[in-house]
């Protein structure tokens, strides 16, 4: 667990990642740059922008997707946050994240890279910076409840083709 193996488990989701849009294929190419100049660059410490690990939470049919709403952003997004040294990758920090804001310790996460995302954010640093995200895709068993965490306003599911106008979520 450290920087490294973060560092090194981004850098292998983003080589095997082959989106099929031409924005993600740049955005794929801008975060291996990053990387590339940036050791620590999984760690919220670096300053300039930091990989952070999200989760898309499908219900156990995929006909909901669970979202909190921020209360830092002030929208509804994905569950997710900042990866910290003890997660041995970003995928790890993503279901680590998923279960702390949703209260469901058994999410499934499914393998590879699910999408990314680019956000200009004042995080916990309390300074400008960008959010460099890596998406997964998390699925809950049958019947969960999700709790929300102190990290939330509110939590709930929200069917996939009834997103609230103002979600920012990648669903694919």
């Amino acid at each position: 667990m450290s920087a490294e193996s973060l560092h090194a488990s981004a850098t292998e989701l983003l080589e095997t990642w082959r989106p099929d849009v031409e924005s993600d294929r740049s955005l794929r190419e801008a975060m291996l740059a990053f990387l590339g100049s940036a050791p620590r660059g999984c760690l919220r410490e670096h300053a300039p922008g930091h990989i952070t690990a999200s989760a898309v939470v499908f219900s156990h049919d995929g006909r909901e997707v669970l979202l909190t709403l921020h209360p830092r952003v002030g929208r509804w997004i994905q569950l997710g946050g900042h990866c910290e040294e003890r997660d041995d990758t970003v995928a790890g920090a993503a279901l680590r994240e998923a279960i702390e804001e949703s209260g469901i310790a058994d999410l499934r996460l499914h393998p590879g890279l699910y999408g990314a995302q680019a956000h200009p954010i004042t995080c916990s640093l309390g300074v400008p910076t960008r959010h460099l995200d890596l998406l997964f895709r998390l699925t809950a068993p049958a019947g969960a409840v999700p709790v929300r965490s102190h990290e939330s306003t509110d939590l709930r599911w929200w069917p996939v083709d009834a997103l609230p106008a103002d979600a920012d979520v990648l669903l694919r």
